[in-house]
């Protein structure tokens, strides 16, 4: 398989970008808006260019600033897939797959499901299925990159669940690297390999989503995959744990060694949450009262202080925990990471 390589130097608004990648399966890159998630697409399709830097695909360069190289966006086997797909509203489906390349039309319409509506326009289609004609047309170049830019921002909760699962399919099938831009980390953990995490123009950790999970490189990487991230000062303790005395006043045990300013990194389903303090191995307890409850499916959020826990609802139910209600969040000091602040 192809490797895409880019060393990027661009400088923005706010900051200047500067990172470097490398990827033969499929690379998400997730952050929050503005953080340059973009501009890594759009330089790699050559409808940005760098101030310097090198992009890419094998021996195929794209873009060398020493060398002065440049491809044209239209020179590079390259398929972008717009968050907002950037379908022509006055062409059919049919035709707009065409624009991409007119050699696997057919193929591709009955590979994504839209062959029956070869002949409707953009504007009559759902966002799922407008999705699926701008992923045919893009894989209608024969592209050796794919590109895609929030892929399922634009889609319902529902759709949203049924293409991700589509599009993974489409992402371990296809033949060469692929790109893809996300803010959400469940959708980036879902469909790609390794998932890098992008602030101010940076790249802070690239790694597999569960390797993210298990040991965040720092704090920013911690609250992006969805840990509670409880600020502290690690102070004196005995035994052989670690204690951190939290910003609010209640001391959390870690197996983590750190020093200094830190914070605790706590995942909701490694908390639970009672009336009392539980006589079990948990070492970490937090009281506070339940801020909010929101139950999805047969799971729920309990916020309790500033610590979220992800229970059943059946053990939800059981507790007959309500919002106001005075609670403890628990968990053990081996389900507590340490990250320096």
């Amino acid at each position: 398989m192809a490797t895409l390589a880019a060393t990027l130097d661009v400088p923005l608004r706010d900051f200047r970008l500067g990172l470097s990648l490398r990827t033969a399966g499929t690379l998400a890159l997730v952050g929050p808006s503005g953080a340059g998630k973009t501009t890594v697409l759009r330089a790699v399709a050559g409808l940005t260019r760098p101030a310097s830097g090198r992009i890419a695909l094998d021996d195929e360069v794209w873009f060398d600033s020493e060398a002065r190289t440049w491809r044209a966006p239209e020179d590079r086997r390259v398929g972008l897939v717009f968050q907002e797909y950037a379908l022509f509203p006055h062409l059919t489906v049919r035709q707009n797959v065409a624009f991409g390349g007119r050699d696997r039309v057919d193929e591709l319409l009955e590979r994504f499901g839209i062959a029956a509506l070869a002949q409707a326009r953009p504007g009559g289609l759902s966002g799922g299925e407008r999705q699926r004609v701008a992923l045919a047309r893009a894989l209608a170049r024969g592209p050796g990159v794919l590109l895609l830019d929030e892929p399922l921002s634009a889609l319902d909760a529902h759709t949203r669940a049924t293409v991700r699962g589509e599009l993974r399919a489409l992402l371990r099938d296809f033949a060469g690297p692929a790109l893809l831009v996300t803010h959400d980390f469940d959708d980036a953990a879902a469909l790609a390999d390794e998932v890098g995490v992008v602030a101010g123009g940076t790249l802070r950790q690239v790694a597999p989503p569960a390797e993210l999970v298990a040991a965040p490189a720092d704090a920013f990487v911690a609250s992006l995959t969805g840990a509670n991230l409880l600020r502290g000062r690690v102070v004196p303790h005995e035994g052989s744990l670690t204690a951190l005395r939290l910003e609010h006043g209640p001391l959390v045990l870690s197996t983590d060694a750190a020093t200094g300013a830190a914070a605790a990194v706590v995942y909701p389903w490694e908390v639970t949450v009672a009336h009392t303090s539980a006589p079990d191995s948990a070492q970490n307890h937090v009281q506070g009262f339940v801020r909010t409850i929101v139950r999805l499916g047969n799971r729920a959020r309990v916020t309790v202080g500033d610590v979220t826990a992800e229970v059943t609802t059946e053990s939800l139910d059981r507790l007959g925990l309500r919002e106001g209600e005075a609670a403890v969040a628990s968990w053990k000091a081996t389900a507590t990471r340490l990250v320096p602040l």
